[in-house]
């Protein structure tokens, strides 16, 4: 190990469930990032469908970068890149967003909150269980992925 490495400061957290097709976008596009190299000081986390268990993975950076899927009026495959406001998400954000809500509201109270910045994909609402993506949310990941690292980016 490099002792001169600095330690990362920028965590990509990809949620979501993995099983109900493009709900599990975030998942998949950190399985994708997970092939490639990531700037320095960046890591990644599949953070499956959120909670409080991950506060303690998140008190270890300064910013986080959360991709994830969108139930909103956007066509499906929109890619977005949005800053919330504590205590005022995105409406219409997947169900899982709602532990993610409480799990940064709550780090806020405790005293320290990474800077949050949210790389969305919209999408329809799942029909059956899957772990493919449709077309147009395959097609996207890119796209989401080079909106995530451009976030990462000073």
């Amino acid at each position: 190990m490099d002792s001169t490495k600095e330690t990362p400061d920028t965590l990509i957290l990809g949620i979501g469930n993995y099983v109900l097709q493009d709900e599990g976008f975030g998942v998949h596009a950190v399985k994708r990032l997970a092939t490639m190299e990531l700037p320095e000081g960046v890591d990644i986390l599949d953070g499956g469908t959120a909670g409080l268990h991950l506060m303690g993975n998140l008190r270890s950076y300064s910013r986080v970068i959360v991709i994830d899927a969108a139930l909103d009026s956007y066509p499906v495959g929109t890619v977005r890149r949005l800053r919330p406001s504590f205590g005022e998400f995105p409406p219409l954000v997947t169900a899982h967003e709602i532990g993610l809500k409480d799990t940064l509201e709550a780090m806020q109270l405790t005293g320290f909150c990474p800077d949050v910045e949210l790389v969305v994909c919209s999408v329809k609402r799942y029909t059956r269980l899957g772990t493919d993506l449709s077309p147009e949310v395959e097609a996207a990941l890119p796209r989401a992925i080079e909106a995530a690292l451009e976030a990462c980016r000073p």
